[in-house]
């Protein structure tokens, strides 16, 4: 259970199959919307977990937190859809990715992490530590290791 509100928006043609986050839906606390033709969010006074800006803190706790999930090509797509003003946050650059990488399409930023990677971080950043949350992760024990 996530005591911090969290809003997923999923790319309408990320496919649920390899999406890291399908075995948490449903979950108590956690908000899936999927972002196709002419969604719009209203991000106004949520954290928003970026690959640029300050380091998520546990002082951001205080807010709900939301999550782009797709691929990193198609991330521009879902950030059009963002209207209002949330607080832009990254994940420390310590933290890696256990998830292996393999587009012949494009290049992952080098400090990207899967999902349901950075969902866990963030939460157990701002203060609540759910290791559950990789219970469908093949790569859990991997990614744990680093912390």
């Amino acid at each position: 259970m996530a005591e911090i509100p969290v809003t997923i928006i999923r790319h309408d043609k990320e496919r649920i199959r390899k999406c890291t986050l399908t075995p948490i839906e449903g979950r108590y606390g956690f908000r899936f919307l999927k972002a196709g033709k002419g969604f719009l969010f209203d991000a106004t006074g949520f954290t928003l977990l970026t690959i640029d800006g300050p380091d998520l803190m546990p002082a951001d706790a205080g807010r709900p937190l939301l999550l782009l999930d797709s691929t990193w090509r198609r991330l521009p797509d879902i950030e059009r859809c963002l209207i209002g003003a949330p607080l832009y946050r990254r994940l420390p650059c310590s933290i890696r990715t256990a998830y292996p990488r393999v587009s012949k399409i494009a290049t992952d930023p080098p400090r990207g992490l899967a999902s349901i990677e950075a969902l866990y971080a963030a939460l157990k950043i701002l203060g609540h530590d759910d290791p559950s949350l990789l219970d469908g992760y093949y790569w859990k024990g991997v990614f744990l290791k680093q912390f």
